[in-house]
């Protein structure tokens, strides 16, 4: 029920984009979608805070030799490496990575235990992103659709053969570097449909 509430949902928000289609409602919903993986964000560093705190010193020692990553699941997902890099992608391309990233943590954010609903945050945070994806092209047709990546493998966090300590630091420093990724993109992306010439970072 759950999933065709979000259809349904998608399908309402996007006819109400498309028949206002007024740069008031676009920018709404922006500024919507920032606020929301702000949010994320925020919950991601207060979540890996609250872990280091509960951990002894010697497990703070171990950890401290895990950095850098050596690697996350999204990090196949082709995105921009710097704020260069970032701020010369067209809006739409950090809407599909954006995109991409958010379903990239779908099925791992169930992992993450559920005290602030953080997988139904992250579907409606990608339902939002989808919305503007389709207010971006505006009936052109979608050209980035045939370089969808397959869906993450869902227990990848799981099968890592780390030890339950360096799995669970990694899997919440891997979610706070992708939110802060998908914050940054979709900041940038927000001012440049604002055509504001200073979108810095």
């Amino acid at each position: 029920a759950n999933v065709k509430g979000l259809v349904l949902l998608s399908v309402v928000v996007a006819s109400v984009f498309v028949s206002q289609g007024s740069t008031s409602e676009n920018q709404r919903l922006f500024n919507n979608a920032v606020i929301r993986v702000q949010h994320l964000h925020q919950l991601a560093a207060k979540m890996i805070s609250d872990f280091e705190e509960s951990l002894l010193p010697e497990e703070r020692r171990q950890l401290s030799k895990i950095f850098p990553l050596s690697f996350c699941n999204s990090d196949s997902i082709e995105a921009p490496t710097g704020k260069d890099e970032t701020q010369k992608s067209s809006v739409l391309k950090l809407l599909h990575i954006s995109y991409r990233l958010i379903e990239s943590w779908e099925y791992p954010s169930r992992i993450l235990g559920n005290p602030n609903q953080i997988t139904e945050k992250l579907a409606d945070l990608k339902v939002g992103i989808s919305v503007l994806i389709k207010g971006c092209l505006d009936g052109q047709p979608n050209m980035d659709d045939n370089e969808s990546l397959p869906l993450p493998f869902e227990d990848f966090y799981q099968t890592l053969g780390d030890s339950s300590l360096r799995k669970s630091f990694r899997l919440l420093a891997c979610f706070k570097k992708d939110m802060h990724k998908v914050e940054t993109y979709l900041r940038v992306a927000n001012c440049r449909r604002s055509l504001d010439s200073n979108c810095t970072l």
